[in-house]
């Protein structure tokens, strides 16, 4: 027999509240209210939901998703973009260091297209 942990249960109090039984009860408001303060951080709606669940909050039991509390207040950056710039921006470092690193600037070539097609799929101008 082995002995594994299983899920903490979840006990609903009400819509707005909701309480696993090693955690405190969080209201509606006070998850979009935590999700906009690490939004302000810097940190995109996948890490948010990460940092979430290592504190024992669960984005699922409420009624809005992060990337759509990030959109109505304005905050929303896609993941994806943020991601592939932050490589571009590496790439871009790293190149200008070592001028003749031929295979880094190929990928400095093959990274902005990549951002160029992401935009263009988010129809993000810039």
């Amino acid at each position: 027999m082995s002995s594994k942990k299983l899920a903490e249960p979840i006990v609903i109090v009400d819509k707005n509240k909701v309480k696993t039984e090693s955690s405190e009860k969080i209201t509606s408001k006070e998850f979009e209210k935590m999700v906009l303060d690490f939004a302000k951080t810097g940190l995109t709606s996948e890490k948010i939901g990460e940092e979430l669940r290592k504190r024992k909050i669960h984005p699922q039991e409420y009624d809005k998703k992060i990337s759509k509390i990030l959109k109505e207040n304005n905050l929303y950056v896609s993941p994806d973009l943020k991601n592939v710039e932050e490589k571009f921006n590496r790439i871009k470092t790293h190149l200008d260091k070592n001028k003749q690193d031929k295979r880094a600037l190929n990928e400095k070539s093959r990274v902005f297209s990549q951002i160029k097609k992401i935009r263009e799929y988010n129809q993000i101008a810039k």
